[in-house]
């Protein structure tokens, strides 16, 4: 439905959100790149919502907001604005030296909402609201190293790196015995994630995860590092574990990014990681939806696991 006033008024479950300005570009067209506006961004969102919202529900948001669209001023948003609609979830938590008020998408109409604010990319906790000290999911966060500029042309992304980098993790999760999945983040890499029983807090978390990183590294340490550095990693990928902290976030399964195109962050199976085409930004928001009917993780995520027997068949392995 539209408005009098320019508005579009956007059906979302038992729920009618207004939608502002829905003709305004948010990702200008451009070479290779087709251009998206506010109201493809909600028609993606509300699309995707039935896949998207159990990556959610429960978990609190950081929202990245580009209301001028991808090429305008950027900012990261925790606190839940007082206008929000009394109907979207909040949850308020510690931080230092007070507290942050921070968004739930419970629902498709939240989701729309967001949309509807210019919050191109979703944010996730690692844990629930309801147990916030206790992350049920772990994150391996896998960027390429930066292949220097050529004589004419222009520096880059080392995707072949990426690749290996988490061949070589999910080989050693499975000595470990835990389940893993794959995403594209949509921007330069993947997330290997690794769901949890939610019984060890984030201090267990990222002890755990900093030791396969270094076993991974140390195994290959002309390709891989775990040197937060810059400076120190050469040419090396870094494996990054940083996001296994209170407070931090990891991009959401099936979110956009603010990058030409409108790229998406999509979950994979493990055997597209062998696809020749594959690559960070694969799946826009023109086809995300059909691959995520394609149910890639298959009920992975709910296959949570202790840490106890994985530490120590790791400890094993470190000898």
């Amino acid at each position: 439905m539209s408005g009098g006033d320019g508005t579009h008024r956007v059906r979302a479950g038992r729920r009618t959100v207004e939608v502002h300005r829905p003709d305004k570009v948010l990702f200008p067209g451009g070479g290779d790149a087709k251009e998206y506006t506010k109201a493809d961004l909600v028609d993606y969102y509300r699309a995707v919502a039935p896949f998207m919202l159990p990556h959610l529900r429960g978990r609190p948001l950081m929202l990245e907001r580009h209301p001028d669209g991808i090429d305008g001023p950027m900012f990261m948003q925790k606190n839940t604005p007082d206008h929000y609609p009394e109907w979207i979830e909040r949850v308020e938590l510690a931080k230092e030296g007070g507290t942050v008020r921070h968004t739930v998408c419970d629902d498709t109409a939240t989701l729309v909402y967001l949309a509807d604010q210019a919050s191109i990319t979703l944010h996730r906790w690692l844990s629930r609201s309801d147990r916030i000290d206790h992350p049920d999911r772990l994150v391996f966060d896998l960027d390429p190293p930066s292949v220097p500029e050529g004589p004419g042309g222009t520096a880059g992304d080392d995707f072949e790196a990426v690749r290996e980098a988490a061949r070589l993790l999910g080989e050693l999760l499975d000595e470990l015995e835990l389940p893993s999945a794959l995403m594209t983040t949509g921007s330069r890499g993947l997330h290997v994630i690794v769901p949890l029983n939610g019984r060890h807090d984030f201090d267990e978390v990222r002890a755990f995860a900093r030791d396969v990183a270094d076993t991974l590294a140390g195994a290959h340490p002309d390709r891989l590092t775990t040197a937060a550095r810059k400076k120190e990693r050469g040419d090396r990928l870094y494996l990054d574990i940083q996001r296994n902290a209170y407070a931090q976030t990891a991009v959401a399964p099936y979110t956009v990014r603010p990058r030409p195109g409108a790229p998406v962050a999509t979950p994979i199976t493990w055997d597209r990681l062998d696809d020749p085409e594959l690559h960070a930004r694969r799946w826009t928001v023109a086809d995300a939806v059909e691959q995520a009917r394609t149910n890639p993780w298959s009920g992975l995520l709910s296959r949570g696991r202790a840490l106890g027997p994985a530490r120590r068949r790791l400890n094993a392995l470190r000898g």
